[in-house]
């Protein structure tokens, strides 16, 4: 991120698109990790008390709060205001985004309490728009200590969260390792799931959900944008470029089929075309080869 304004790049903004999160190590310093981890027990019982029909004073922010005004005095609220952060926020949904909601994500140590796989979400419409969700480590997760596991490459897929429910091991899903203070920022529809906590630690993660109310277009640090953005006749059996979007974008996970590959392609085209505020943008030709057909022809046929 530019240290200037710690806003995203062009190429970090297409690996959002094509990935459906990015990922930042350590970028809460250890000193607000541990207030936080402090004020934890207590805003995990705000948020557990209505579950319960326990009647406890609410002191969280209303659902439609502006960021700006989330959690002010505390620990966690510090740690959404944080610049770094605040960058990475800017660039996605705006500068000051609307709370949504917030949860708190604890195990116990030894603790079975695996969720099933699925996306924060309805079935969406085909608007681009998206929100992002906030997910803060505040201490280190180690291999083998039940992480979330996500699956990088779902979130343009539109499903009720039950359809992917009985997936228990999907090729190319990640569990979170890393040093505490890492944040992860999800697009709303990416597939994910809390895991069982094998370990002899408490476990705990802070989840933030934030809805955009301005148009997502060109929000983060586009002074590489000319230098990435392709247009429509970067092809991969044609002229590719090796440092385009379209090279980023292109990226086939591993649970996916060529077929499935080349329709999330189009997927991510679109929210591209969106995000750049290009309608010609494109990446293998696919859109564009249709939509010339359609100029030339007036009919409409398969790619």
């Amino acid at each position: 991120m530019p240290a200037s304004d710690h806003r995203l790049t062009t190429l970090e903004m297409a690996r959002f698109v094509s990935d459906g999160y990015l990922r930042f190590d350590a970028l809460v310093p250890d000193e607000l990790n541990r207030a936080v981890l402090d004020e934890l027990p207590s805003l995990e019982a705000e948020k557990l008390a209505p579950l319960f029909g326990q009647d406890v004073e609410h002191t969280g922010p209303d659902t439609s709060t502006p960021l700006s005004q989330y959690r002010p005095g505390t620990a966690v609220g510090e740690v959404l205001a944080l610049p770094s952060l605040r960058g990475i926020i800017t660039s996605l949904v705006g500068p000051d985004p609307v709370f949504d909601h917030d949860f708190v994500h604890h195990l116990r140590p030894r603790t079975t309490a695996r969720q099933h796989l699925h996306p924060d979400a309805i079935v969406d419409s085909a608007d681009p728009s998206f929100d992002i969700q906030v997910f803060y480590f505040p201490h280190d997760v180690g291999p083998g200590e039940g992480g979330t596991r996500f699956v990088p490459g779902t979130h343009l897929r539109r499903v009720p969260s039950t359809a992917t429910a009985a997936l228990q091991h999907v090729v190319g899903d990640k569990r979170f390792v890393g040093p505490a203070g890492t944040v992860l920022v999800f697009h709303h529809g990416l597939w994910h799931a809390g895991d069982d906590n094998p370990s002899d630690r408490d476990r705990w993660m802070v989840k933030v959900r934030l809805n955009p109310v301005v148009p997502q277009v060109r929000l983060w640090n586009t002074d590489d944008f000319d230098a990435h953005h392709n247009d429509h006749t970067d092809h991969v059996f044609a002229n590719s470029r090796r440092d385009s979007v379209a090279s980023i974008l292109r990226h086939q996970h591993r649970w996916q089929s060529t077929d499935a590959q080349r329709y999330d392609l189009v997927e991510k085209v679109k929210l591209w075309r969106y995000l750049s505020d290009d309608p010609t943008f494109d990446c293998d030709y696919y859109l564009t080869r249709l939509e010339h057909r359609i100029a030339r022809t007036g009919v409409a046929g398969a790619s």
